[in-house]
């Protein structure tokens, strides 16, 4: 007897980011030129009702079944996609709604494996599925995650985190790197890395790797966080200690660190380690400075500070995600 394919489903609901819904089948799809027999995924879409959903790009989805429909066979893995809403001011807002919690609650209830993609992972949390866990989601909504549900451990740098069996993806393209490490669990690596060449991803990211360049974040709210933010991107090879930024900004270290915990989410010193570790993929991926040099001209110092960042910020080594990248 042949192997089973294993059974995802998709939830849809109105407002639902269409990515989110239509990213992980293309991976999983995929797999079925790398298989020769019938195993694989099959992906059924699950709605409240039998009816089109509009997407929040407007576009209208068929779901395949209803909720109800769903939990009557055991589901394998669940994937839970999010939405947004923008308030007056234009800040986006996960979407949280009472029906989809609760739908997702009983669907979970029958899945092996539960994930989340992009915003998802705030109804995951609604539903009590986060509780306890380390959890990401995308970094625009990461603060409402842990104000809204402090049981959460959320951590928004990487693209995707598991934690026991459920997993959380970050931003929207994030979904296809989450999509493929279900892949490489459930078939092996190399499986992954043959669906990922499909898909022409010249890299199949690991979790730990950060969902953001620094230099591209937001802009501070304030132009003295602001213009401290370009001093640090200009003199990354400087101490830049608490002591000379709360100088610069002409405040004291404690309300220095008050203000960069309120505008960037990060304390200064994390901060400058987060910028001087995206310098030093920069220098990773386009030049061939050993790592002595790139410590150096990112104000690490030495290659072993320089290691040790990238452990802590991509669960990576600086060797090795030259490696991946440029091969």
């Amino acid at each position: 007897m042949g192997a089973v394919a294993r059974r995802i489903v998709i939830m849809l609901f109105d407002g639902v980011d269409l990515l989110d819904v239509t990213g992980p089948p293309e991976v999983f799809s995929l797999l079925r030129r790398e298989t020769p027999d019938a195993s694989g995924y099959r992906v059924e879409l699950a709605a409240r009702t039998p009816d089109a959903v509009r997407t929040a790009a407007g576009v209208r989805v068929v779901p395949d079944v209803t909720f109800r429909q769903a939990v009557e066979r055991r589901i394998d893995t669940l994937i839970v996609p999010g939405s947004v809403r923008m308030d007056e001011d234009r800040r986006v807002h996960a979407v949280t709604t009472p029906e989809v919690v609760a739908a997702v609650r009983e669907l979970a209830a029958r899945s092996r494996r539960v994930a989340s993609v992009c915003v998802g992972a705030h109804l995951l949390a609604a539903a009590g599925l986060l509780d306890g866990k380390r959890a990401t989601t995308h970094w625009s909504t990461a603060a409402q995650l842990a104000a809204d549900f402090p049981a959460v451990r959320v951590d928004a740098d990487p693209i995707f985190v598991k934690d026991g069996r459920v997993w959380t993806g970050a931003g929207i393209t994030a979904c296809l790197d989450l999509s493929l490490a279900l892949v490489a669990e459930d078939f092996g690596e190399a499986m992954a890395l043959r669906v990922a060449r499909q898909l022409v991803m010249y890299l199949k990211r690991p979790g730990g790797q950060s969902q953001f360049s620094v230099p591209t974040e937001p802009v501070a709210v304030t132009r003295r966080v602001d213009e401290l933010r370009h001093h640090i991107l200009r003199n990354l090879d400087a101490p830049l200690t608490i002591a000379d930024l709360a100088r610069r900004a002409s405040v004291s270290e404690r309300q220095l660190t008050r203000i960069f915990k309120t505008e960037l989410g990060a304390t200064p010193a994390a901060y400058v380690e987060s910028v001087r570790v995206e310098a030093a993929r920069d220098r990773l991926e386009s030049g061939d400075d050993t790592l002595d040099r790139v410590a150096a001209a990112c104000g690490f110092g030495t290659a072993d500070t320089l290691i040790r960042a990238f452990r802590r910020r991509l669960g990576t080594t600086p060797t090795d995600y030259r490696r991946r990248v440029r091969g």
